[in-house]
């Protein structure tokens, strides 16, 4: 499979996984809270004491996730500072909620930090996949 080819492949997947972090960011903005609480509590406790610039972060982390992927459809270098801004927005996001919260009293470590690390690791790899995609000439 040529390195081109490759690169379309792998910015495809990472479209559809930046496109599902925004639907999830609106839904917990917009979620009704008092419906919520009657199935999770917690979780709506969670969201209504969120700090707006908490939101502001998560939407940094999930827009600039979908910029960098733009830019890899693009074949663009921009897509480096991107993909560090949305990894940074991510791991400020989740800083504050394992540290910040009782998120891991409540839930405990495994089932509190099982999706954010796969997040993180996701937020990662897009980033090691920009560099390594310039570094081979895919980007300019």
């Amino acid at each position: 499979m040529s390195s081109s080819r490759n690169l379309t492949i792998v910015a495809v997947i990472a479209l559809l996984w930046n496109l599902t972090g925004i639907a999830f960011f609106f839904m917990q903005y917009t979620a009704d809270l008092d419906a919520l609480a009657k199935i999770d509590p917690y979780q709506a406790k969670a969201f209504s004491e969120m700090p707006s610039w908490q939101w502001a972060v998560y939407a940094i982390a999930v827009f600039a996730g979908l910029a960098g992927t733009i830019c890899l459809f693009l074949r663009s270098r921009r897509a480096i500072p991107l993909y560090i801004l949305s990894l940074t927005a991510v791991i400020v996001q989740f800083g504050y909620t394992f540290f910040a919260t009782d998120i891991i009293a409540v839930m405990g470590w495994g089932k509190a930090a099982g999706f954010p690390v796969f997040i993180f690791i996701a937020a990662l790899a897009q980033l090691l996949y920009a560099r390594t995609a310039a570094a081979r000439g895919l980007l300019r």
